[in-house]
């Protein structure tokens, strides 16, 4: 196996190689993060950056103000420890409350030193310990150039509301790998239209798994289209995840879904936060965006996408394992719901974006 790739699949195991590769940084340490939980677990990544920071080791934080929340009582004992500390986005109170504020920094992001990345799905929390998660660890200086390169522009454009009507950022190609950046617009979705590109090629087997399924008008379209010639399609996320709502709005698609070809499979042990995508065993995508309305629209993503054929083989086998614990959709009880559920189902719908 190729030591230049690892991935996690428990968040006990990742921030534990995480803290301990904080340890070990030398020159710089760069997080972005969404959730930066001020817990337990915030209090271990705080105290490993304190002490890098004490060491001279220059330390560069960005956490979301939605995510994490504006007070910034919790982190500074760090800003004293010279922690370089932005949080992207406080929130805005005026008229354009609702539309502003939902535009929200979601990536996950850890450098260290230029030689080691971590990207994926976790947050920093406690509470998220025992979810079932996806973040693959990195040790090739070429990509790692890439991802600090986009984080230092995250953290350039911390204080800015940005929601575009032209194009996005510009994908980054190196070697077999393709890093694709979203920006929050309702017109151009760069890690969404790439999806659609690579389920429009798939000959053999779409899988999908995210935390969140609600997808538009065009995926669903797809998704049904591969299944109808034939492909293999299949979704996998928790039977209850931690939004109720999306689950209630994602009930209402399901029948419609499993009556195109789409197989719908329910991860029971607890809660599934992992986002990945694989075609015919030969293409992935790992990415902080979930399958939704909300990341493909109002937030900052990333997604890594490759052939390699290592990571490949690692993914297979956290798909496998994942699959190994759900249960499929049952059409007979979704058909047999009551008359209550399917009018909440329908008053939930319009806010599918806001999710």
């Amino acid at each position: 196996m190729n030591a230049k790739f690892r991935l996690f699949d428990d968040n006990k195991t990742m921030f534990d190689a995480a803290i301990n590769d904080i340890l070990q940084a030398k020159e710089t340490i760069c997080l972005e993060i969404y959730r930066f939980g001020q817990d337990s677990m915030g209090k271990k990544f705080s105290d490993a950056l304190i002490q890098k920071a004490k060491e001279g080791v220059n330390i560069k934080l960005l956490v979301d103000a939605w995510g994490t929340g504006q007070n910034e009582t919790f982190f500074e004992p760090l800003i004293k420890a010279g922690v370089q500390f932005r949080i992207y986005h406080k929130l805005i109170w005026d008229r354009g409350y609702l539309s502003k504020n939902h535009c929200r920094n979601h990536r996950k992001l850890l450098i260290i030193d230029s030689n080691v990345a971590y990207i994926g799905s976790s947050n920093i929390t406690t509470y998220s310990l025992p979810w079932r998660e996806l973040n693959l660890r990195i040790e090739d200086t070429g990509l790692t150039a890439i991802l600090t390169r986009s984080f230092k522009n995250s953290y350039r454009i911390y204080n800015r509301y940005s929601f575009r009507k032209g194009k996005g950022k510009r994908d980054v190609k190196y070697g077999d790998w393709l890093f694709v950046q979203d920006l929050p617009s309702p017109y151009r979705q760069n890690i969404k239209g790439k999806y659609e590109q690579m389920i429009d090629k798939a000959t053999r087997e779409v899988i999908i798994e995210t935390p969140y399924f609600l997808p538009g008008y065009r995926l669903r379209k797809k998704l049904g289209e591969a299944a109808q010639r034939g492909v293999r399609v299949v979704i996998i996320t928790p039977f209850h995840s931690d939004v109720h709502a999306v689950d209630i709005i994602r009930r209402h698609y399901s029948g419609i879904l499993h009556k195109s070809g789409v197989e719908l499979q329910f991860y029971s042990p607890g809660n599934l936060h992992a986002k990945c995508v694989m075609i015919d065993n030969a293409v992935f995508s790992i990415s902080s965006a979930n399958f939704d309305y909300r990341s493909f629209r109002y937030q900052y993503e990333l997604a890594l996408m490759g052939r390699d054929t290592d990571v490949l083989k690692l993914l297979r086998q956290h798909i496998d394992l994942s699959l190994d614990c759900c249960q499929p959709f049952n059409y007979k009880t979704w058909k047999s719901r009551s008359p209550i559920e399917r009018l909440i189902e329908r008053l939930l719908l319009p806010f599918r974006h806001l999710f």
